[in-house]
């Protein structure tokens, strides 16, 4: 509870709303701020992709309101998400709502704080690792290396206007290119960094359900990234990285599994303790 809670103009106290990073998928990622959120929250509003593991942690009781999205199908429109978090605060609930890695990237959690904030509702943002860190670094994946790459840039693969955005420089010679939601859209990009003048033989790593025990590190040339989503079955949540520095790391094409001797379960009674 804070010590001066807002208040809407009949006098009712407003909750806050928390948009909080679950990061790239381990519960160990989360951000001590994140899990005492999480462990607290009477309702907590999360993505489809927020592991199962971290949602364990809400508290006993805890609202759980799911509002997943894929690229055909959406439990929830982003509008009917914003009213949500709009109006539960409005009743006076603090909400949690969990995003997969950080909310600021590529998360619509800038969208969410602008609705929030146009209704009077008070936002506090919680950084979370995000999905490009975690999954590069759970793949040994270097996204900068003085010998390959001083610049790196994250770009949506599934957006409005996809064929007429200006990727051009942002992969090449000394750069590296992060492509989150891809997969659906595999063979459009392949055809869009070609024409851009990208080489067709540019090493690419698909790293899929990254951090987690079934995690998985693939590898293929920028031509071939397509078919190999489509053979290995790729689901989401996936990673695309291409450049240089995807030859660093694990050099296997096959399963590259999360370091469970250091993946340990996280012992939420000690946290809470902690905090």
């Amino acid at each position: 509870m804070e010590a001066n809670p807002a208040l809407s103009d009949r006098g009712r106290r407003v909750g806050k709303v928390h948009l909080v990073g679950a990061g790239p998928g381990d519960p160990d990622l989360l951000t001590l701020r994140a899990a005492r959120l999480l462990m607290s929250a009477a309702l907590v509003v999360h993505d489809g992709l927020v592991d199962p593991a971290i949602l364990a942690m809400a508290r006993p009781g805890a609202r759980l309101v799911s509002v997943a999205k894929s690229r055909s199908r959406h439990t929830m429109r982003q509008e009917a998400i914003n009213a949500l978090l709009v109006r539960e605060a409005l009743a006076g609930n603090d909400v949690v709502r969990l995003k997969g890695g950080d909310p600021f990237i590529f998360g619509r959690g800038g969208e969410e704080a602008e609705a929030c904030r146009a209704a009077g509702v008070p936002v506090e943002v919680v950084p979370g690792v995000s999905s490009a860190l975690g999954a590069a670094a759970a793949a040994r994946i270097p996204l900068t290396h003085r010998d390959h790459a001083s610049i790196v840039s994250f770009v949506a693969g599934q957006c409005k206007g996809l064929t007429d955005q200006d990727w051009s420089g942002l992969a090449g010679k000394g750069r590296t290119l992060v492509i989150f939601m891809g997969l659906a859209t595999a063979g459009q990009i392949t055809e869009k960094l070609i024409a851009d003048g990208l080489a067709p033989d540019v090493p690419v790593a698909v790293i899929e359900r990254a951090t987690r025990a079934d995690m998985r590190v693939l590898r293929a040339p920028l031509a071939g990234l397509a078919d190999l989503i489509a053979s290995e079955r790729v689901q989401s949540p996936a990673l695309i990285v291409i450049g240089a520095v995807t030859a660093q790391g694990d050099n296997t094409i096959r399963a590259l599994a999360w370091d469970t001797a250091l993946n340990t379960t996280l012992d939420t009674g000690a946290l809470e303790a902690e905090l």
